[in-house]
């Protein structure tokens, strides 16, 4: 295999967009419009054309400046209620953005939502294609929650639960099912593999129950051990590539 045979080997080409929002500087979307007004070069080249493909070792630059690519970070927050997962949301007082800050120079993003009151296990990163592979319906990651509800939980429930809920049209079963504390039976972990919006209170709802406080104690394998409310920390290596394997 001769040099130049090689170097394409290793550095597959890629959507020019892509690496634009892979070097920080703006969405896919962005990337786009920077294309189409011709205030990106490579190699010395204007390019105007969208789709257009380039190797990962291209000099790309916008304006004249360079583009690099983004280091990926990956950032596990144990999430306080009264934060709202939207990035954008100008009604919202405090978001998940506020507990990250200061944490690195990259923008992260949530992967998956949780709703402003719900608390626990929230993964924020820059990694697009991980995120897309942890959100997509058809990769179904397992999540589990610690449901505390407003009366008891009638044991018929569980079995209910478990076959399955039929919540706006849909039947939502659920993987399993059981009481918290064996003394308490208002306190239920559930584990579900749905990703619909607030499918957790909306199944106990169904059912007649109120959620009067909700916490994901586990998702895709990753869990708040250690891990006081409010806080962050980086993934390990080893997280990292069981996240990116799916190996959990």
């Amino acid at each position: 295999m001769d040099n130049r045979k090689k170097k394409e080997k290793l550095s597959p080409e890629i959507r020019l967009n892509r690496y634009i929002a892979g070097s920080g500087l703006c969405s896919r979307r962005g990337a786009d419009e920077y294309i189409a007004k011709g205030l990106i070069t490579v190699n010395g080249k204007i390019i105007k054309e969208l789709g257009t493909k380039i190797s990962p070792d291209d000099d790309v630059r916008y304006r004249g400046k360079k583009l690099q690519p983004e280091k990926k970070r990956y950032l596990l927050i144990n999430k306080p209620a009264g934060y709202v997962t939207s990035m954008k949301d100008p009604h919202a007082e405090r978001t998940v953005s506020d507990l990250v800050r200061n944490a690195c120079p990259e923008r992260v993003y949530p992967v998956g939502r949780l709703d402003k009151e719900t608390t626990g296990v929230l993964l924020m990163t820059n990694d697009g294609d991980l995120t897309k592979k942890l959100t997509h319906p058809r990769y179904e990651r397992k999540k589990i929650y610690h449901a505390y509800l407003d009366r008891p939980v009638s044991k018929s429930d569980l079995f209910r639960l478990v076959e399955g809920i039929n919540v706006d049209g849909s039947v939502i079963p659920v993987d399993s099912v059981e009481f918290a504390d064996p003394e308490d039976r208002k306190q239920v972990g559930i584990e579900l593999h749905s990703g619909q919006n607030r499918i957790v209170r909306r199944l106990f709802e169904s059912l007649g129950y109120r959620v009067n406080k909700l916490d994901r104690v586990y998702f895709a394998g990753l869990t708040k051990k250690n891990l006081p409310r409010g806080k962050w920390r980086f993934l390990t290596q080893k997280e990292i590539t069981m996240l990116k394997r799916g190996i959990f």
